[in-house]
């Protein structure tokens, strides 16, 4: 049974790398919004995506998932729409739904991240400190991994989710 694995959290806590390295260890497809949603706005068909980059990957993953492909879908998600999405194209597929919130709970360490990263996808520009502190995220309305990034190696982290895939399958 294809899986779909959805990452959420604020940017900065390590979601990507994450998903980056559990796609390695699982041969998962990754879809990662920023590359999306940074290719629709370089396209020039739209300077500011809204939701569109959410609703191509839905499809994307919709798509993979059909042929039988597990999907590790790499968002901020922070809305329950958002994540609603996500398990809307799951269900349609008949995939089995792993969501996962990524933390970091050392405040200190997380602005480090943040102020220090450098983009991986042309033309990305990252949020500042200032902005991911003020991004609204709804908080989840039901259960879910939570992975705490902090003092964790992405290795380790990736583990966690791929103990969770094997639980239940």
């Amino acid at each position: 049974m294809a899986t779909l694995i959805v990452f959420a959290g604020l940017p900065g806590v390590g979601k990507s790398s994450i998903a980056r390295e559990l796609a390695r260890k699982t041969g998962a497809f990754w879809l990662r919004i920023d590359s999306i949603e940074q290719a629709i706005i370089v396209s020039g068909v739209m300077s500011f995506v809204n939701d569109a980059g959410y609703h191509v990957a839905q499809d994307v993953a919709a798509d993979n998932l059909r042929l039988g492909h597990s999907v590790i879908a790499d968002a901020v998600n922070g809305s329950v729409l958002a994540r609603e999405g996500w398990r809307c194209a799951g269900d349609r597929c008949g995939a089995r739904i792993i969501e996962v919130e990524t933390i970091c709970s050392d405040s200190e360490e997380h602005r480090r991240r943040v102020e220090t990263r450098l983009p991986d996808v042309r033309g990305l520009i990252l949020p500042k400190w200032q902005a991911v502190t003020t991004l609204e995220y709804e908080p989840w309305d039901r259960d879910h991994l939570t992975i705490d990034t902090a003092g964790r190696s992405v290795e380790d982290c990736a583990s966690l989710v791929c103990e969770a895939m094997t639980e239940g399958a």
